[in-house]
């Protein structure tokens, strides 16, 4: 991690910033990671590295007012299989997964507003280019003189 923001975590679940010397909550720390700030929390009385445990608690409080974090299925196989089988998966495999779909989703966004600029940019040439374009246009400008002559010849 890249200087990260250090807490201290005490046994009163109370979390310290060191470098603004105040309290925090955890939903601080969520907005400062939402930010793109990484964090690293020690308790302060064994020196013990504890970010994960804070950070498995945001996003459980997260999911606690979403009512839901992951399907009932995967709950039950990550309970079921609990740290023998999954925890390799979670290690090496999970951030990668989801990394990777960040990264597809932030690249269809990017092309779908790339084609949204070409669309918006051709958009005036592309009226006049269709009106030199038309294939039907011979035919309908004879036919619209055509008719123009029909109309002036008297009835009869």
């Amino acid at each position: 991690m890249e200087n990260p923001i250090e807490l201290k975590k005490y046994t009163n679940r109370r979390l310290y910033n060191i470098g603004q010397k105040k309290f925090v909550t955890l939903g601080e720390v969520a907005e400062l990671i939402r930010g793109g700030q990484q964090v690293k929390v020690t308790d302060a009385k064994t020196m013990e590295d504890v970010t994960a445990l804070i950070l498995t608690q945001i996003v459980l409080e997260s999911a606690k007012n979403n009512n839901a974090l992951f399907p009932v299925p995967l709950l039950h196989l990550i309970i079921q299989y609990g740290d023998n089988t999954l925890s390799g998966f979670f290690e090496k495999y999970l951030q990668q997964i989801v990394q990777s779909y960040l990264n597809q989703q932030f690249s269809v966004d990017e092309q779908f507003l790339r084609w949204l600029d070409l669309g918006s940019g051709l958009s005036k040439a592309t009226q006049n280019s269709l009106k030199n374009l038309n294939p039907f246009r011979t035919f309908f400008e004879g036919f619209s003189e055509k008719t123009q002559r029909d109309a002036k010849k008297p009835l009869g």
